[in-house]
């Protein structure tokens, strides 16, 4: 039996990533996606933005998703210390891929638990006040000279990886 494994997506602007990460999360058969901060969202029956920008923004996260939006249970949360206390209250180990100095390895990190991990903004990565909150933070090695991956990418990596452990 295989471990629950379910994906945030924090304070991401791309819809072309997002589209990308339900795709991921759909192939490695993911519990739940959850759509956090300001992450783009596909359009919802009870959505709450206007109708023209629900709209575009769907049809550009659907361009890289190719149907996935639909196949993979997603959420849109605003608030991300709700989430977290309430995926711990259910048993969820919180992981955050990010590159800090206290980071673990991912390739040496063994879940104890269930996990939920959480990948965040392109550019700065996830917020500080975010990584305290998370159980633990592993990062992906780099090999040649760039100093991160794009988020899909690592998102990706750190996914897989779990869900074959």
């Amino acid at each position: 039996m295989q471990r629950k494994l379910i994906l945030i997506a924090h304070n991401l602007r791309s819809t072309h990533n997002i589209g990308s990460l339900l795709r991921t999360a759909d192939g490695l058969g993911l519990e739940t996606v959850y759509l956090s901060g300001y992450t783009p969202y596909p359009k919802a029956k009870t959505d709450n933005r206007l109708p023209y920008m629900a709209e575009k923004i769907d049809r550009q996260i659907v361009k890289t998703a190719l149907g996935a939006e639909n196949m993979v249970h997603w959420e849109h949360v605003d608030d991300i210390g709700n989430l977290i206390a309430d995926l711990k209250h259910l048993g969820y180990q919180i992981v955050a891929v990010e590159q800090t100095a206290a980071a673990q390895d991912l390739l040496e990190y063994q879940p104890t638990a269930q996990v939920a991990l959480i990948v965040g903004r392109e550019v700065d990565g996830i917020e500080g006040e975010v990584l305290e909150m998370a159980d633990k933070v592993v990062s992906i090695p780099m090999l040649g000279q760039k100093e991160s991956f794009n988020v899909v990418q690592a998102a990706a990596m750190a996914l897989f990886r779990l869900r074959f452990l």
